[in-house]
């Protein structure tokens, strides 16, 4: 299987099929294409959307980041729990997740390198961080962790492990329970290569950057020069 995602250091839809694959021995191909290259005319080309994730499988095309997550949930079934009760948690917390927090994703983007103090924090996105709080919490407590369906790390903790990159970014108010299960989430060897790698890219996305800049102030930026 190829998963075609885009920069690192933004893509956090990519992120979630990418570390899905990588914490459960998934083997795929990696094709990165850094947004606006000379390259993403092949991933237009590819995906109905023209957007990443893209997975090909064979002469199998999936895109979207939950409709992967399923397809390959036809392969390997740890991809969500074994019990039902938190099998049907995982699978509306992560679709909450898919289709949900837009204050939060509009005001905190993910960008792996950086520490931002944000200029204001809206009601909004306040709300937004509130409810992954106590989603979190819920799942941790019901389920008993360490992640948030039970002992084992399902595509629930995928489709939140770009907000544990936002966590980092932006250090919002969390509980307890809440930043040790962002601990532990970037923690994982593959969250640690995916960090790794986004520090070392090269590119800089205009659109992303300007989208920081008028959040908020960088306090800090680990990546290498662009």
């Amino acid at each position: 299987m190829r998963l075609y995602i885009g920069n690192k250091n933004y893509s956090s839809w990519s992120l979630r099929p990418w570390v899905l694959m990588r914490v459960l021995d998934i083997p795929f191909e990696e094709r990165l294409v850094p947004f606006r290259s000379a390259e993403w005319q092949a991933v237009e080309e590819l995906s109905p959307t023209g957007r990443v994730p893209c997975l090909v499988d064979g002469e199998r095309l999936v895109w979207d980041s939950l409709a992967i997550t399923e397809y390959l949930a036809e392969i390997r079934s740890e991809v969500w729990p074994a019990d039902r009760t938190a099998r049907a948690f995982a699978r509306s917390v992560a679709a909450e997740m898919h289709s949900g927090f837009q204050a939060l994703r509009a005001m905190c983007s993910m960008n792996c390198g950086l520490k931002v103090r944000l200029s204001a924090v809206t009601p909004a996105v306040a709300r937004d961080w509130a409810r992954i709080d106590a989603l979190w919490q819920d799942g941790l407590s019901r389920f008993g962790g360490p992640f948030l369906a039970g002992t084992g790390f399902t595509a629930a903790d995928a489709f939140y492990a770009p907000v544990a990159f936002r966590a980092r970014t932006y250090a919002p108010d969390l509980s307890p329970a809440s930043s040790a299960y962002v601990a532990r989430l970037l923690d994982l060897p593959a969250m640690q290569d995916w960090f790794r790698a986004a520090l070392a890219e090269p590119w800089r996305d205009a659109p992303h950057e300007a989208e920081i800049l008028a959040a908020g102030t960088i306090l800090e930026d680990l990546r290498q020069a662009g």
